[in-house]
């Protein structure tokens, strides 16, 4: 796969998810059309070190293609961490970001007529939510997709009343959201045990 060039990106949106983990819009000015695949990610140069591969974080994209020239990112603070406190603390709606992409192989399965699980913690849910999105907003006929999501809190919960929707409104798409810490009227405990289950 070819090494896409750095582009210009500026942020059109910011908004809190949770307590920690806050989603961004960025635009392509340049180009009429930011295309890619559900899955890929974006690598940021972010302005915090002097050498490029210090400055450098890749995401995973979090929106579905939808023939636009925007793209979503969800991230999470880590505690300490300079590329996120950059994010959370300095950029605001306006701010240009450099990055590079789309890339990566990481996609959907040819086949989902048989089940599929997509299983996550975290914002590792970033992509499987731009696949969902994807297959639900072009009709792809699935199976049974079984989307299994583990975090510690209600609070932590990512896109859940988007997921509970899609869920009522996509044949075929099951939405297992697990709390390890807390006790709710969802499931309880970690994934494991729930993807054993099911399978």
């Amino acid at each position: 796969m070819a090494l896409q060039p750095w582009r210009k990106g500026k942020v059109i949106n910011i908004e809190n998810e949770t307590i920690d983990t806050k989603r961004f819009w960025i635009e392509v000015p340049e180009l009429e059309v930011f295309d890619f695949k559900p899955g890929q990610f974006v690598t940021l140069d972010l302005p915090i070190h002097e050498k490029p591969n210090k400055r450098w974080r890749s995401y995973s994209i979090a929106s579905c293609p939808d023939h636009t020239n925007t793209f979503e990112l969800l991230i999470v603070k880590a505690e300490g961490g300079a590329g996120t406190s950059y994010l959370f603390d300095e950029v605001k709606v306006g701010t240009g970001i450099s990055f590079r992409g789309p890339q990566g192989v990481f996609g959907l399965p040819k086949d989902l007529s048989i089940d599929t699980f997509f299983i996550c913690t975290g914002t590792g849910i970033a992509p499987f939510r731009s696949m969902v999105r994807y297959l639900y907003e072009t009709q792809t006929p699935i199976g049974q997709l079984h989307l299994i999501f583990g975090c510690r809190k209600k609070e932590d919960l990512l896109y859940y009343q988007e997921l509970k929707e899609l869920e009522k409104n996509f044949p075929g798409f099951h939405y297992h959201p697990v709390l390890s810490r807390e006790n709710w009227e969802g499931r309880s405990g970690y994934v494991h045990p729930v993807y054993e289950e099911l399978c």
